[in-house]
């Protein structure tokens, strides 16, 4: 299983954005080489014993500060530059996760070069001895009124996108809010979750209960929330040796009737849970290569769970010890009451030689087209839609950059279409890369954009009845197809994104209307996008027949704002978590950690709240909130639900769950 997401002591990153890596040169341990971009995580190994600082009164510097400045603060020390997690960040996560990063996570190669005393001292040095502790679910357990699970009411959220189409919208009876109710909120409580600093993934949502995630500790959270202003605590799942989850749960009823809960590891480990219980079912390992990973939310079906696969292999693969490139990305069909697989897609074939890369060694490909995002099963047609990322290797596989429909029983791809070609990149290498760099490819073989399809694929129905499919791209476009063919309806230039621009990890959709939020807009690129000025970071509205653009809104940074050292757009101004649509109000949010709620149809705005403060919380955990990204905002029994605090990229890590009830 693996430990991952939020950061690694020397460089972490996430779905499709970008950090950076430190990589000793082979002639001295003490140098380092800095590489800038991409994405994801794998195995376990048992953490090292950590020992006790060294304090005497000649001696004052932790032995682990060396360690850190010589292989982790070239990244870390300048979080804004790099986008990597902070030192700070880093101090508040677990002894677990960061030994696990190094060992058998996203930092494996980074962290092979210390020996096991300079990986203790590294690891101590950041976070001490500390331990977590749950004693917090005891004190909130549900009394034997609220203890059973119920699972009678209606289940409106059980997938990334809500439903099944993956619109992220809600009427006013499935979240027990009105727009009249949602125009004024107010916080009703808070939870707080010890060493996270990631809080990415929201929960699903069946009746009075929600299914919570909390990636970093891996634990899954059964909470009734019938009472709006007292939840508590029916069950805990935790994954085996706490390794982190990443995704967020799917939810299902099989045809015998077992409720299922199932969710991703970051090590492409898939847990499925009884719902009524918290009690394992099975659990399947489903990587199938050396830097496999899974982010996208589960479908879980009546006869079968949908599981889309990634990879991260674009992190390392500019270093020249790695053999380049060999993973891919792939879509899972598994038997719900086994987890035994039924049918595999791969987005390509095998990575073969293409040729030596200059040193006898070979450069291997094609590779790439990770799925980060999460499917959807249509039904009437027997499809499964979802979207790729780019290519990490030469030949540039036209499933990169792609929306792809495969068949619903057999996993035969029907089409597939080829958004950006010769999209070739990783992590480090740059358009014109150093000629020491073996594994990277120059242009014109790549453009080098890294402009993924990280947000969910959405299938739009019209109010005439007829439907198109929906995808935003990190470059920025908006883009609408015919679901049977793939053929292009319209498409939406909302500037040229970047690796941590355009649309990042969701778009909505409602009463025939695309709502595309925008992180950075890019740089003009001719053919694509003219540079109009009126595009900026912000919230979008598009006609769904036409994509012509209804109302725009803007967050404006507050006066005096500096500019963002790593160039992207300011936290203020900036969205990138998946919107949600509740009753004619969307709910968005900006990386600085506030909430904006919207007119749906004017675009008019109704209110803003900033979420990155301190709070005391309903089960005494300290917590504070931060960044909002993700998919961090959802609805459930007439609570607003947000999760606040995203420590990547040099954002504000946070560890809070935040439910806003109706202001009296």
């Amino acid at each position: 299983m693996t430990k991952i997401l939020s950061a690694s002591v020397i460089c972490l990153l996430s779905v499709g954005l970008g950090s950076c890596q430190v990589v000793p040169a082979p002639a001295t341990p003490a140098a380092v080489q800095v590489m800038d971009h991409n994405n994801h995580a794998a195995d376990v190994a048992a953490p090292a014993s950590i020992p006790q600082p060294q304090q005497t009164a000649e001696v004052t510097t932790h032995p682990g500060e060396g360690v850190y400045k010589t292989f982790c603060g070239a990244c870390h020390d300048q979080p804004d530059v790099t986008r990597a997690p902070s030192k700070d960040t880093l101090k508040k996560m677990s002894l677990q996760f960061i030994n696990f990063s190094l060992t058998g996570g996203k930092m494996k190669v980074q962290g092979s070069v210390l020996s096991l005393e300079q990986r203790a001292q590294l690891v101590n040095y950041l976070v001490g001895n500390k331990t977590s502790s749950d004693a917090w679910t005891t004190a909130m357990k549900c009394d034997a009124g609220r203890l059973r699970v119920d699972l009678t009411g209606p289940a409106t959220i059980t997938t990334f996108g809500f439903d099944r189409a993956n619109t992220r919208s809600l009427t006013a009876q499935q979240a027990g809010l009105s727009k009249a109710q949602l125009s004024k909120m107010e916080l009703a409580w808070s939870l707080g979750f010890e060493e996270s600093t990631n809080m990415r993934s929201q929960g699903a949502v069946v009746g009075d209960n929600v299914f919570v995630p909390i990636a970093d500790s891996g634990a899954l959270y059964a909470l009734d929330i019938s009472d709006v202003g007292k939840p508590c605590l029916q069950w805990s799942y935790k994954a085996p040796g706490e390794t982190p989850l990443r995704s967020s749960p799917g939810y299902g009823v099989l045809a015998d009737g077992t409720p299922l809960l199932v969710i991703s590891g970051l090590d492409a480990t898939i847990h499925a849970v009884d719902a009524r219980t918290g009690k394992a079912v099975w659990t399947k390992a489903a990587g199938s290569y050396s830097f496999s990973t899974a982010t996208g939310t589960p479908t879980v079906l009546k006869d079968r769970v949908i599981v889309p696969i990634s990879q991260f292999e674009i992190l390392f693969a500019a270093n020249n010890k790695e053999l380049c490139c060999t993973n891919h990305g792939y879509v899972l069909s598994l038997d719900p009451k086994t987890g035994e697989q039924q049918w595999r897609y791969d987005t390509m074939p095998e990575a073969t030689v293409q040729r030596d890369r200059g040193d006898g060694q070979p450069l291997m490909g094609p590779s790439g087209a990770p799925v980060w995002n999460s499917p959807i099963v249509d039904d009437k047609r027997g499809l499964i839609y979802f979207g790729t990322g780019e290519s990490n290797s030469p030949p540039a596989h036209k499933n990169t950059n792609a929306i792809i429909a495969i068949d619903l029983k057999t996993g035969t791809e029907k089409w597939s279409f080829h958004a950006t070609p010769q999209d070739i990149f990783n992590t480090g290498c740059g358009l014109n890369p150093k000629p020491d760099l073996l594994n990277c490819v120059k242009a014109p073989e790549t453009v080098y954009r890294d402009v993924d399809f990280g947000a969910s694929v959405v299938m739009g129905t019209h109010s005439d009845g007829s439907q198109l499919l929906y995808a935003g791209q990190k470059s920025g476009s908006v883009w609408a197809f015919e679901p049977d063919t793939g053929k292009v309806a319209w498409r939406t230039a909302l500037g040229t994104g970047s690796a941590l621009g355009g649309i990042h990890w969701g778009i909505a959709y409602d009463k025939d209307t695309v709502y595309a939020p925008i992180s950075t807009v890019g740089v003009p690129i001719p053919g694509e996008w003219d540079g109009d000025p009126n595009i900026k970071p912000g919230l979008y509205a598009l006609d769904a027949k036409t994509g012509k653009i209804k109302w725009q809104y803007h967050p404006e940074p507050p006066p005096g704002t500096p500019p963002n050292p790593s160039g992207r757009a300011p936290r203020a101004s900036a969205m990138s978590a998946a919107p949600v649509i509740i009753d004619g109000v969307v709910i968005a949010a900006t990386l600085d950690g506030t909430l904006h709620a919207i007119d749906a149809a004017t675009g008019a705005f109704l209110w803003k709240k900033p979420t990155a403060e301190t709070y005391s919380t309903l089960n005494g955990v300290p917590a504070r909130g931060g960044s909002i990204d993700s998919a961090s905002i959802y609805a459930a029994n007439g609570l607003l639900m947000v999760n606040s605090g995203y420590g990547m990229f040099g954002q504000v890590p946070g560890n809070v769950l935040l439910a806003f009830k109706p202001a009296k």
